[in-house]
């Protein structure tokens, strides 16, 4: 006595993967993102003063130097202190072909900081300086 397996049983087992778990998971992923990705923050956080002629700002600046309310400075959201501050914009400024830095300072630091902050800029050869300002919505009377 033989045994005979039919050719039509092995045909019936489906060969395919389902792919339906895979796209519930890159759906809720993509959800996530949605969510996350206006909450991210871009750079160091300060209160901008505003302006109202501004002119606008590249994307991705290839330098930002930030100053907080504290006096805290920060190059490409590193920290740095007064002594190093020279040293680190000539260190940014190694791979960047045109020396052209920008200013994210907080509203609320005094102007004697910003002088001195623009003179070790000039010290380290930056040739152009722009200030990061939000653009007012009304005029002010």
């Amino acid at each position: 006595m033989g045994l005979s397996i039919s050719k039509s049983r092995k045909e019936e087992i489906p060969s395919e993967p389902n792919v339906v778990p895979l796209c519930d998971v890159l759906l809720v992923l993509l959800i996530i993102f949605m969510v996350v990705t206006p909450l991210v923050q871009k750079g160091v956080d300060v209160k901008l003063p505003s302006a109202l002629n501004t002119s606008s700002m590249p994307d991705s600046p290839d330098v930002v130097l930030a100053v907080k309310k504290d006096g805290t400075i920060y190059v490409n959201q590193d920290k740095v202190t007064m002594e190093n501050l020279q040293n680190a914009l000539e260190e940014a400024f190694l791979t960047v072909s045109e020396k052209k830095l920008y200013i994210k300072a907080d509203q609320d630091i005094e102007y004697g900081k910003i002088v001195d902050l623009i003179d070790v800029m000039r010290e380290a050869g930056i040739e152009i300086i722009g200030i990061i300002t939000e653009k007012k919505t009304e005029k002010a009377l």
